[in-house]
């Protein structure tokens, strides 16, 4: 894969999925209906996953394709594959919290090596360049040219008083039990894969997740985390996560600045 190709399509793709999706949230009404496991899925979900895999195929023809709304790609293995969440947060939609995102990802050899994160409603786009460093993009988000980015830098925690990142629709007791083991300075919640980016750019030190998540659901994240010297690594053993797993179901895992001392599960 030539990373001075991908950048520009995938940072566009997200940005025109972005645009589909605005026009639906901004509508006074839109139909949501369940998959086979109770989750909810919008025309917007659809509508960014269409436009997305038809931009993939046609650039990466000879790429694997993995996206969560088409269960035909679920069956598919390799590790080595272009993975897709065309609306990560769809609770966050629904609900018109903003907290969603467009994430897209190439991971080669199981890694996320390269991704974005697009937050449609609140203007923020975290991407790796081609050198695979992560930035955040400041400017006006034109889909052709790339404005002005600031380099993204995971914090140089202190363990005494850590910045925690937790699910905003996903908390738990075994979350809260796992986080009470640090030292805590301050709390806070987000939605979708922008947890991880708070990790990327120092507005957090760590994110845990004791709950259930899809590999399509992390890659992205994952990637722009690894670009800005963060790390990801399963809850019970703390080695890498790994990318294509059987089903692309992931264990618990946390997220975090490398600073920060991590306490066992």
């Amino acid at each position: 894969m030539n990373y001075d190709d991908l950048i520009p399509v995938i940072r566009k793709l997200a940005l025109e999925a972005g645009d589909k999706i605005m026009e639906i949230y901004g509508q006074d009404d839109f139909d949501v209906k369940s998959k086979s496991d109770d989750s909810p899925v919008t025309a917007a979900d659809e509508a960014a996953d269409e436009l997305i895999s038809a931009g993939l195929r046609a650039a990466f023809p000879d790429v694997m394709l993995v996206t969560e709304e088409q269960a035909a790609t679920h069956s598919t293995t390799g590790d080595t594959f272009l993975i897709v969440d065309p609306l990560d947060g769809t609770k966050e939609f629904v609900h018109r919290r903003g907290d969603f995102t467009v994430n897209i990802a190439l991971v080669e050899a199981g890694v996320p090596t390269r991704g974005v994160v697009y937050a449609p409603a609140k203007d923020r786009m975290f991407f790796t360049q081609a050198d695979g460093t992560s930035v955040e993009e400041t400017g006006a988000l034109d889909k052709d040219v790339v404005g002005d980015v600031k380099a993204m830098n995971v914090a140089d925690s202190d363990n005494s008083a850590l910045l925690v990142v937790a699910s905003k629709s996903h908390r738990d007791q075994a979350t809260d039990d796992y986080i009470n083991k640090y030292a805590v300075k301050d709390m806070k919640s987000a939605g979708s894969s922008l947890k991880f980016c708070l990790v990327a750019t120092g507005e957090a030190d760590i994110y845990p997740r004791v709950g259930r998540t899809m590999e399509w659901d992390t890659a992205a994240g994952h990637a722009v985390l690894a670009g800005a010297g963060g790390k990801v690594v399963r809850f019970d053993d703390h080695t890498p996560l790994q990318y294509g797993k059987d089903g692309y179901a992931n264990p618990f895992f946390i997220a975090y600045a490398p600073a920060v001392t991590l306490k066992p599960a």
